[in-house]
């Protein structure tokens, strides 16, 4: 990619000279008496909130605590297995099943207060959590915190493409369009009549001479003036006006007051990160397949959101209706018949159960991979043992997805936005694409949040060296399932 950073870029990870890397400084884990040291106690802090988790239960509730803790996980796999047949069948089984899908906590808390262990469970759940927190903490040091930053030059042309109706009227609301042409920007409202070519727009702005692009808008939006912006290497200015605003959160803008954004045009800097290619059209988030685009597609669900997805998704969980889909990841089929797929810009932290938490890094040069394929109700309960996710859950980064099916064409949620594509439809990552200039000072700035590892927590907490708890990372692009 031409412009500022080409030698940066040359060298292949995205870093100027001393920003991490073999050649760069120490690893914070490496430097005596100084971060290492509290890593090191927060992983005997995580240890020893979880003794104590235990120790609550077996001092205070003896044996029935124990069965206590087991029927709490019994109820989820139970309230899960319920939450399947709710979503897969209709009429009294689906009613039965939400029965359930009630009864379940209730019956489990009912028995803690009979058996007077509420608060004992209570105090154990908090003490598990705080473990958890620790141990996160004490794995986290010495992580980057996002993508290197570079000097932004100030624009002498920027414009501005702004949506009036995303986001409940942000841009009205908050004054985006006079502030931003008070900052010397050309401001283009989409109002229409009819549907504005947004692409088209951005690349006619581009040829009159713009040397920034900046957006408010929703992501399916900021992924079309993204496309041109990279295409033309010039800078993308993120204006955080649109309902999620997914791809702002990432790049730690805040989304509570979108005109803050403006402050990239008077004290910004540059970042330099992927964009995701389904085909030839640009994403900065996520594409989806199966269940999500299906739904999204009928004409009824933007009338009725929720009776649509209860009258479709039985159909669909079951494979009575749908397209098959067959997933290659690098070449390799990875899933055959899965309810949903998810491709990334980058990966999504592993911080809940589907996987969908944000990402801490938009510069791996990788796509993440998100398949599950759930065809019963255990199966449902299973996704509660990390040891089964290999089966329902799959989760993986890769070069290049391929997703197939015997239909002509598939729908594909592109950030939000539903459309047919034909098929094979191909993902594919194009890093450090992208210049986006942010302001300075951000709110929201990711940090990466390691999954917890207790083997390597232990090795932190108890063996003595200055990078005990040092693991190497795995290198972006390397296929890896969990």
């Amino acid at each position: 990619m031409a412009g500022k950073g080409d030698d940066a870029a040359a060298r292949g990870d995205g870093r100027p000279d001393g920003a991490g890397g073999a050649g760069g400084p120490r690893a914070a884990e490496e430097l005596p008496g100084g971060p290492a040291r509290g890593r090191r106690w927060l992983a005997r802090l995580a240890f020893a909130a979880a003794i104590a988790a235990v120790v609550v239960l077996l001092l205070f509730g003896g044996l029935k605590g124990i069965a206590a803790l087991l029927l709490g996980f019994a109820g989820l796999a139970v309230g899960c297995a319920a939450a399947w047949f709710f979503l897969a069948y209709r009429g009294v089984v689906r009613w039965l099943a939400l029965l359930v899908l009630i009864a379940a906590p209730v019956f489990v808390i009912v028995v803690y207060v009979v058996d007077r262990l509420l608060w004992e469970v209570a105090l154990s759940v908090v003490l598990a959590a705080a473990a958890v927190a620790a141990g996160r903490a004490a794995l986290s040091g010495g992580a980057p915190a996002g993508p290197p930053e570079y000097a932004a030059a100030r624009q002498r042309q920027p414009f501005m493409i702004m949506n009036p109706r995303s986001g409940g009227g942000k841009v009205s609301k908050f004054g985006l369009k006079d502030k931003a042409a008070a900052l010397g920007a050309e401001v283009s409202l989409l109002e229409g009549p009819g549907t504005v070519d947004v692409a088209a727009l951005a690349r006619h702005a581009v040829d009159s001479g713009a040397d920034l692009l900046g957006v408010a808008g929703g992501d399916g939006t900021q992924a079309l003036v993204a496309g041109v912006a990279a295409g033309r290497d010039i800078p993308m200015l993120v204006i955080s006006a649109g309902t999620r605003n997914h791809f702002a959160l990432d790049l730690g803008l805040d989304r509570e007051d979108p005109s803050t954004c403006l402050e990239a045009l008077t004290d910004g800097v540059e970042l330099r990160i992927d964009l995701g290619m389904i085909g030839d059209r640009a994403f900065v988030n996520n594409a989806s397949f199966g269940v999500y685009a299906e739904v999204v597609q009928n004409p009824a669900y933007r009338d009725d959101k929720a009776g649509t997805v209860l009258q479709m998704l039985p159909d669909m969980l079951t494979g009575h209706q749908g397209a098959h889909l067959v997933v290659r990841a690098d070449g390799r089929v990875i899933l055959e018949g899965p309810q949903a797929v998810l491709v990334s810009n980058n990966p999504y932290e592993a911080g809940d159960i589907a996987g969908l938490d944000r990402r801490a890094r938009l510069d791996q040069g990788v796509l993440g991979v998100i398949g599950i394929k759930v065809d019963n109700a255990a199966q449902a309960a299973a996704l509660l043992n990390r040891a089964a996710r290999s089966r329902e859950l799959t989760a993986l980064t890769a070069h290049e997805v391929v997703i197939d099916s015997s239909e002509p064409q598939i729908p594909v949620g592109i950030d939000g936005e539903s459309v047919l594509m034909p098929t094979p439809v191909r993902c594919t990552i194009r890093p450090l694409a992208l210049r986006v200039q942010v302001p300075r000072s951000r709110p929201g700035v990711p940090v990466p949040r390691p999954q917890m590892d207790w083997a390597r927590l232990r090795r932190l907490a108890f063996t003595s060296g200055p990078a005990a708890g040092g693991a190497p990372a795995a290198r972006p692009g390397t296929s890896k399932s969990r």
